[in-house]
């Protein structure tokens, strides 16, 4: 098995293991639908359950080619956070100042919203507020941090939200190697991906939603999907396949299926943890170029991401969440870069893919027309996201006034990716290009970010 003998490795990952699996049964028969929805993921079920508020009436199938949330969402680090999601730029081109501001107002108030309905319905999903922390351990880094920061001062962010602390009080918080700085908020909900996902599955089965897995899509048309020899037909049909829409014939260039890997360590002791100082609920991430984000887990294990092979010729994916040896012993050296002697070593390792259109920013594409809608994008940030890019497709399908409906997501899907072999150069180019500017920005003095990054940011259009 890759990643060495003591390593639980692939599949869902840690998450998966410590919980019992969600089940469904195939779709056996063909027929029809008010709305077909393709994707049991976050993104796939929030909608189903949006359109059955909006209308108990409906008719609504679920098409998951695997397991549900075999996906990102069942492979994630557990953030639910009110981060922006996206480029600012974009959507404010497109929409103005005041929408954006809008949808991160909301992105705050659907995090709230998640965390409010599971305790109200007593169901445990793993919530435990303790903000996140991403950490500068260069002057580079830091002056990225302090840029970053008066972004969002800009944006109207105030210390409420967000602030900069320096590296004596970050030590309060968690003690990590060489720190100099960080940015500190207290909007990040931590959850376990896959309890949620199966409190948003449940939900949806209680209201009658019919839900299928193993039903890989095999052709979408207007009217229409085909699974195999079967096809279920209907007026309406939503596309929330994420980094998995490469895989739907003529849709291998709409959305780069990035990759991103995982490890969950040994169990930590009190004596660990206690000189780690890493006491809240808190989710960590860096501010290299090649970052990592994490998070402490309930049962006591540090969650590390990053790192991997970023992209696979022709958008191909991963071999069932696997990783090689070379990238757990990656993460591995993060953990133990970040917090010298512990020696926490791997238990689990995973990875996965997330959905990343070419203007790095969400989209809800709805063609009347043809009948069907696709959205997602969210690049990595879309525990949250994916309800609110949800409650606005509902409203779009239904024809709601709601103004959610007008959020400045709701655009055209974004010009696609180049083809091959430049998406391949270009994926794994830019990727080795923000490895060399972290090795070069470690190694200088100069608060300046790396020219070498400063270029690949241009070329990626970050």
């Amino acid at each position: 098995m890759k990643g060495g003998p003591h390593v639980i490795n692939g599949e869902f990952g840690f998450w998966a293991n410590r919980n019992e699996p969600i089940r469904a049964d195939p779709l056996r028969e063909s027929g029809t639908a008010d709305v077909v929805i393709v994707g049991g993921g976050y993104t796939g079920l929030w909608t189903a359950l949006a359109l059955h508020a909006a209308d108990p009436s409906l008719d609504l199938a679920v098409l998951e080619a695997e397991q549900f949330g075999f996906g990102a969402s069942g492979r994630n680090g557990g953030w639910l956070s009110s981060k922006p999601v996206g480029m600012r730029r974009v959507l404010a081109r497109g929409s103005g100042r005041e929408a954006v501001l809008d949808v991160e107002r909301r992105l705050l108030e659907t995090m709230e919203t998640v965390v409010d309905e599971f305790a109200a319905e007593g169901v445990d999903i793993g919530a435990e507020r303790g903000g996140w922390i991403q950490v500068a351990r260069t002057a580079p880094e830091l002056a990225r941090l302090q840029s970053s920061l008066a972004g969002h001062r800009s944006w109207g962010l105030g210390e409420e939200h967000v602030r900069l602390v320096d590296g004596d009080a970050l030590r309060e918080r968690i003690d990590i190697h060489d720190a100099v700085g960080a940015l500190v908020s207290p909007d990040c909900v931590r959850v376990d991906p896959f309890l949620l996902l199966r409190g948003v599955f449940e939900r949806a089965r209680a209201a009658g939603i019919r839900l299928y897995e193993r039903s890989r899509v095999t052709a979408v048309e207007p009217g229409a999907v085909r699974v195999g020899a079967l096809e279920l037909r209907a007026k309406r049909i939503v596309l929330a396949t994420e980094g998995y829409t490469a895989a739907l014939a003529g849709r291998g260039r709409e959305m780069l299926p990035l990759n991103s890997a995982m490890i969950a360590t040994r169990r930590l002791d009190d004596a660990e943890w206690a000189r780690i100082g890493w006491d809240l609920a808190a989710g960590l991430s860096g501010s290299a170029h090649t970052y990592f984000y994490g998070q402490r887990t309930p049962d006591g294990r540090i969650i590390i991401g990053g790192r991997g092979k970023p992209y696979r010729f022709g958008s191909g994916f991963d071999d069932r969440g696997q990783v090689d040896r070379g990238t757990v012993r990656a993460l591995e050296a993060i953990v133990e870069d970040l917090f010298p002697g512990l020696g926490a070593e791997a238990e689990y390792a995973w990875c996965g893919v997330l959905g990343v259109p070419r203007d790095w920013t969400p989209f809800i594409d709805w063609d009347s027309g043809s009948g069907i809608l696709q959205l997602g994008g969210y690049a990595g940030q879309g525990v949250t996201a994916a309800r609110l890019a949800a409650d606005a497709a509902a409203a779009l399908l239904t024809g709601s006034e709601d103004p959610i409906a007008r959020i400045p997501w709701v655009r055209q899907r974004p010009r696609r990716w180049e083809p091959e072999p430049l998406r391949w150069i270009g994926a794994n180019g830019l990727y080795r290009a923000y490895s060399v500017a972290d090795w070069v920005e470690q190694r200088s003095s100069s608060p300046r970010t790396s020219v070498i990054a400063k270029v690949a940011d241009v070329i990626a259009g970050r």
